[in-house]
């Protein structure tokens, strides 16, 4: 005998039991696990009230015109997984889904119908009690027990009880695939934000909820519970700049609903880098309450700024000292030029070969100026006086050799 099997007839059995019932089957949509769960918890309290021996729920899916059986317990183990082109065939489901209300089959009656639609169909139960599910007046399916043994298995009032648990049963079956359906797409947003390759955060008043693997990486943690139900001072550098960041956030989200900017925060060791910060509320009138962040470690764009900055101010320093040979150049081959003929001039007196030889030596110290000039292949500056700083040419270029 089947453990779900009720002995109560329909005459004796007390309303309080039927409620109970109802309220076993309520509570089940938030304490059950998932819908295999649900329906075995349906079955089990339709059992204390209902011979329940041979029970399945079907569901319609319209769109592909398919019946299927998440659940069912019979006797006689007929039901199949499901049936395509379902309304294209005879079936006491089809007529109670056609005709969205509920129906008690005898035996009699079943071969009649039968004999009248569908004369090759043979019909073995004694006893069939259906009833629709019906959400939001679409027929979702049909809730059905029946009996191979006897045809006064069951009455008027349990086709009554049945259409009443059934309007229950499809809210809570249509509860429950809201929730796991919400809960994939949760699980499937998850997989989604864990894959990103920047860091992304859930903030309740200035306090981590939720955050990425990326997240965890960036600032040099292990787990997410390092993060998780800590306040965000955690990761900037110093009071004063949490402080002042809070105001800027709090003025950016309340004034537009996101806040974008671009700071130094610090890593679990310590360490300082940059990063850009975009954040968006929910609720511009109180934006603290919860809010997403995305982090995005910015150091290598900062570091080929950078370089970018150094290369381009090189660049002005190579073009100015290359002006600079050219210009200085043309003068002073010609000095030297005049000062060859002049030594050529003045052998005999020596006061005066001495004094163009001073001025060949500084005309030969400017061309290794120009030379040096010429040869800057980095950015080097020293200080001068007057709190000033040059250009350190001799530091500067290929050849340091004074």
């Amino acid at each position: 005998m089947n453990p779900f099997r009720s002995e109560k007839t329909a005459s004796l059995r007390d309303p309080s039991k039927t409620i109970e019932v109802l309220f076993k089957i309520s509570e089940a949509v938030s304490s059950t696990r998932n819908l295999d769960e649900l329906y075995g918890v349906i079955h089990k309290s339709l059992g204390e009230i209902l011979n329940v021996d041979n029970f399945y729920i079907a569901i319609y899916n319209q769109k592909e015109d398919k019946l299927t059986f998440p659940y069912h317990v019979d006797e006689q183990a007929r039901i199949p997984s499901e049936i395509n082109g379902f309304f294209r065939l005879p079936s006491s489901v089809k007529w109670v889904i056609q005709n969205r209300k509920p129906i008690l089959f005898h035996k009699d009656e079943i071969i009649r119908l039968v004999d009248l639609e569908f004369p090759k169909t043979v019909k073995s139960s004694k006893a069939w009690l259906g009833a629709p599910l019906i959400i939001n007046n679409r027929v979702k399916g049909a809730i059905v027990t029946q009996s191979y043994e006897s045809s006064n298995a069951y009455g008027k009032e349990d086709l009554e009880l049945l259409n009443s648990v059934s309007q229950h049963i499809a809210l809570a079956i249509e509860r429950k695939e809201s929730d796991e359906t919400l809960t994939e797409q949760r699980k499937i947003l998850e997989k989604i934000l864990e894959s990103s390759r920047v860091g992304i955060a859930l903030i309740q008043n200035r306090v981590f909820k939720w955050v990425n693997s990326e997240m965890i990486r960036m600032f040099g943690y292990r787990v997410k519970q390092d993060f998780e139900n800590k306040n965000t001072r955690m990761i900037y550098c110093s009071e004063e700049e949490y402080e002042r960041t809070g105001d800027k956030i709090y003025s950016g989200l309340s004034h537009c609903g996101t806040a974008d900017y671009e700071i130094f925060l610090a890593k679990k060791d310590g360490a300082r880098f940059p990063v850009h910060i975009r954040l968006s509320c929910g609720d511009p009138k109180d934006p603290m309450a919860w809010t997403i962040a995305t982090v995005s470690d910015i150091s290598q764009r900062k570091a080929a700024e950078t370089e970018k900055f150094e290369r381009e101010r090189l660049q002005g320093v190579l073009e100015m000292a290359g002006a600079v040979c050219h210009e200085i150049n043309q003068p002073l081959q010609a000095i030297l030029g005049y000062s060859e003929l002049l030594l050529i001039d003045a052998e005999s007196g020596k006061a005066e070969s001495y004094n163009i030889n001073s001025i060949k030596n500084q005309a030969n110290r400017l061309g290794k100026i120009t030379q040096k000039l010429s040869n800057i292949t980095h950015y080097r500056t020293v200080k001068y006086p007057g709190n000033k700083k040059i250009v350190d040419i001799w530091g500067s270029s290929k050849d340091t050799h004074h």
